[in-house]
């Protein structure tokens, strides 16, 4: 598979001509538009990145084992400047890309490790110290090397930053962490939104990026509005509830399809299983409603699926064009 730099390099050598590389580019983008949605991110190029990541991990535990033992802070500061290096190789000159999300979460990890060898994590000052640490590591990764996961991670920083924050001025706020999750969640699905909105075409880094904003922004959505409504207890009583949840879930599915992400319908699935199921065993289905329920979501699934294109036009042709412009594009039917 070439890259974009590859193509680049090619022309500076003479090889192909600026034209026929536009030419080029313009073909692999129509054939695109002329595929069924895919949700398209590299992550893995081959084995290879596997074997890298199995040494990366090696090297990386080995080494703050040993001087682990000897000072913890110095276990993480050598993890830090370990997985720095290692990416300056596999990522800014070999482009691996699952390496590149391990030494990520390595860099990031080990940077609030090193503030919790300083600053006992326990207290709330701690946490915000490693927060703001672990956002600024990954403001610093993404500099250097613009792996798309990186502003998920920083996200995630972000987001226990905030709730160290909002801990420090309200003690009393465990009971209102699902809300606040939720905000944090729909705030991260904007982001995501912008980010895909910035790529429309899905051919560059834009879109990888958003794909794990929309994995991080998923369950902080999902989770506390399904947890509120207490499905996962059952009974009697709880039938309209469950009923809601599966309103919710067809509410989820429409949005996963006009902006085609299909994580946010994988995120709530387990929550839609559930108050399904419940909903047969309440109509006196006890027997054989988990068989059922498996056998109906499985070849809803299969059928979304197969015809996940065709009813993404339908859907989004229905839209605003004011709306459609910060969507993927469509297949013409």
């Amino acid at each position: 598979m070439y890259s974009d730099e590859d193509l680049n390099t090619a022309i500076k050598k003479g090889i192909f001509s600026n034209s026929a590389v536009d030419e080029f580019r313009n073909q692999v983008s129509s054939n695109r538009l002329n595929t069924d949605a895919e949700e398209h991110f590299k992550l893995i190029g081959g084995f290879n990145d596997i074997f890298i990541v199995i040494a990366c991990g090696l090297l990386l535990f080995s080494s703050f084992s040993v001087l682990g033992s000897i000072n913890p802070s110095l276990g993480y500061l050598v993890f830090l400047l370990l997985s720095w290096g290692l990416a300056e190789f596999f990522v800014l000159k070999r482009k691996m890309a699952l390496p590149a999300i391990m030494l990520l979460i390595a860099f990031v990890g080990s940077t609030a490790g090193l503030s919790h060898s300083l600053i006992s994590i326990s207290t709330e000052s701690g946490a915000m110290m490693a927060a703001i640490l672990s956002v600024a590591a990954a403001f610093v990764h993404w500099k250097r090397f613009s792996v798309p996961i990186t502003v998920a991670v920083a996200i995630v920083a972000l987001i226990g930053l905030i709730v160290s924050l909002f801990k420090v001025v309200f003690p009393d706020i465990s009971s209102w962490l699902s809300p606040l999750m939720l905000v944090c969640g729909l705030f991260s699905f904007a982001f995501a939104m912008s980010w895909d909105a910035a790529d429309t075409l899905r051919k560059n880094y834009r879109s990888d990026v958003g794909f794990w904003l929309h994995l991080l922004a998923a369950p902080l959505i999902i989770h506390p509005i399904f947890t509120g409504l207490d499905i996962l207890n059952g009974g009697e009583e709880s039938v309209l509830s469950m009923a809601v949840v599966v309103l919710l879930y067809l509410l989820l599915t429409i949005i996963s399809i006009c902006i085609d992400r299909r994580v946010l319908m994988v995120s709530s699935l387990i929550y839609f299983i559930t108050a399904l199921s419940g909903l047969f065993e309440s109509y006196n289905m006890m027997g054989s409603s988990s068989a059922f329920t498996g056998i109906f979501v499985g070849a809803l699934l299969l059928l979304m699926s197969g015809y996940w294109q065709r009813v993404r036009t339908v859907l989004v042709n229905q839209l605003p064009i004011f709306v459609k412009v910060y969507l993927p594009e469509v297949k013409v039917i």
